[in-house]
């Protein structure tokens, strides 16, 4: 206690399963107070030395399961945007006259027409409309919606290195069997894409239940855009790659995409069962400096014990709902850039399969980078205490939703300028990279000991984005690839952004929730807490007295 010493008392302090004091912090020089407004202030110190007040060595094994979280979750979305370019060569393109009924003002020229008034053709193997095309990208999100609540218990129970683990090494699996399925059936194809989802659905929330066991407070904003900057990485990486792979003729084209990622998957699965544990003091190589400044913060991390869902907290919780929403939002308008976008820029802007492909990422890698640096940023400001956790998070969902939402309201009216085209679609998906320091947060912000299952309530919900996005465009540009089309699913996803947005600002918090503990341990802390109060109150020879009077019994 600040202000002198408390005398001890006769009632026995709030613990922990191994006889630690639950939530008692150990005096740092660089660690905010717990009763400033800043405790939960961030710091940049990469190599965990100097104003971080890191401590453990130049290298930390929190470092460790950064990287090859952020490796293997780069790896699980290449394989899951692989097929939004490889569908492209998989389908190839119809010759087209260049007399179309549509007005010229509906439609971009293509330069590549031919003098006989024909398009450059793609041979494709395969004869899928567009709406076809729609449930098979959508189908992953079939099985991705079903396994993220479920994903988030299992590794509450059973430890998020098993849960994260497996569901990459099986995605890999699946994805070095897609071509068997496409060329054995479309019904077998959208099966393993759907197996792909269930798999892929147990990551996210495997992975914030570790980051919520590992990361302290101080450092939550940094790992979470390390880690969760995978996504953004897996895209760059495999679209240009693929792109190439699927105008090449190596293993026969397209299959070699699906062949390259999955096996990468598979070895980088060897690394992380190797390397990764599941909490720090089961960690053979942890140094006891870096265990002792975990341990300092355990009331703001994930507990060894689990704890049973408060169901009623939950849907009563305005800022449970204000996550929701805004998970909800983001995932709409990012899943409509990264499954529609090849098709988009080869439509509409007429780019061809290597083109296609170097473009689709270039947006991508500018989320990619601005997310490190919009994170650095947010680091230095809040190490400065100029910012709180909650201005934080709603600047950085502002900038990741009304950004792209401003983005698609200028795409309207781009039309054909194929550079203007990629300047705003780079500055609208960019600055979706905000969100790694906005609602990827907040889940642990919100319940630690909840953060993989909270996280798998709002990966369902967003899940249904994914389902819904592709299969709207696909409704919508059946036979009719024209701007005006495209126009239309721009506004949608406006709208999306906008509502849900405006949500999460107004309702979220980055106050831990009261449903964060069980019954008993939040009514054991509230009456250490009462006690504590009433023996600062008073004068140092009278707190022994007190504390040893019946007079405590209104705590």
């Amino acid at each position: 206690m600040r202000g002198g010493e408390m005398t001890q008392v006769d009632t026995p302090p709030l613990g922990s399963s191994n006889g630690d004091v639950v939530g008692e912090h150990k005096a740092k020089e660089n660690a905010y107070p717990a009763s400033e407004p800043l405790s939960k202030s961030l710091t940049l110190d990469p190599i965990g030395t100097g104003d971080g007040g890191q401590q453990g060595g130049c290298w930390q094994v929190r470092y460790t399961l950064a990287i090859l979280a952020l490796i293997g979750i780069a790896l699980m979305y290449a394989m899951r945007v692989i097929l939004s370019i490889a569908i492209v060569a998989m389908v190839g393109s119809r010759s087209e006259a260049s007399n179309k009924t549509h007005a010229m003002t509906n439609v971009c020229p293509d330069p590549k027409v031919a003098d006989a008034g024909v398009s450059d053709h793609l041979e494709g193997e395969f004869e899928w409309e567009e709406s076809i095309q729609g449930v098979i990208l959508a189908s992953f999100f079939w099985g991705y919606s079903c396994t993220n609540i479920v994903g988030g218990r299992a590794a509450e129970y059973l430890g998020g290195k098993l849960v994260f683990g497996l569901g990459i090494v099986l995605s890999a699996l699946l994805t070095v069997l897609t071509p068997i399925s496409a060329r054995t059936s479309t019904e077998l194809l959208i099966a393993a894409r759907v197996g792909e989802g269930l798999v892929q659905g147990v990551v996210f929330p495997a992975i914030n239940s570790m980051l919520a066991t590992w990361i302290p407070p101080i450092e939550r904003s940094r790992y979470n855009t390390i880690v969760f900057s995978g996504f953004p990485l897996g895209t760059v990486l495999s679209l240009p790659v693929g792109g190439w792979l699927c105008s090449s003729h190596y293993l026969g084209g397209w299959p070699s995409a699906f062949y390259l990622f999955g096996s990468l998957g598979l070895i980088w699965g060897v690394a992380w069962f190797l390397l990764v544990h599941d909490r720090p003091e089961k960690h053979p190589r942890i140094s006891d400096e870096e265990l002792a400044h975990l341990n300092a913060f355990k009331q703001d991390t994930k507990r060894a014990e689990v704890v049973a869902l408060p169901w009623k907290d939950f849907l009563m919780s305005l800022p449970f709902w204000g996550l929701m929403l805004g998970a909800l939002g983001y995932d709409f308008g990012f899943y409509t850039f990264l499954t529609e976008l090849p098709t988009y820029l080869k439509n509409i802007q007429h780019f061809d399969m290597n083109e296609n492909g170097m473009m689709s990422a270039l947006p991508f890698l500018v989320m990619w980078l601005w997310g490190y640096v919009w994170g650095s940023f947010m680091d230095r400001l809040t190490a400065a205490k100029k910012v709180s956790i909650i201005v934080i998070r709603r600047i950085s969902m502002s900038l990741a939703m009304y950004g792209p939402m401003l983005g698609l309201m200028v795409m309207c009216f781009v039309n054909c300028n194929t550079v203007l085209a990629m300047v705003v679609l780079c500055m609208g998906v960019g600055l979706a990279g905000s969100a790694n320091c906005g609602f990827l947060c907040s889940h642990q912000d919100l319940a630690p000991n909840f953060a993989g299952t909270l996280l798998g309530f709002t990966n369902t919900l967003g899940s249904f984005a994914g389902i819904i996005a592709p299969i709207i465009t696909g409704r919508i540009t059946d036979g009719n690839q024209t701007l005006s089309a495209w126009r239309t699913i721009f506004l949608i996803t406006v709208a999306f952004y906008f509502v849900t947005c405006t949500f999460y600002i107004v309702f979220i918090s980055e106050r831990t929730q009261h449903w964060n503990e069980p019954k008993s341990y939040k009514y054991e802390k509230d009456f250490h807490g009462c006690l504590e109060a009433q023996l600062s109150l008073e004068s140092d020879d009278s707190r022994h007295k007190l504390s040893k009077s019946n007079n405590l019994e209104e705590c």
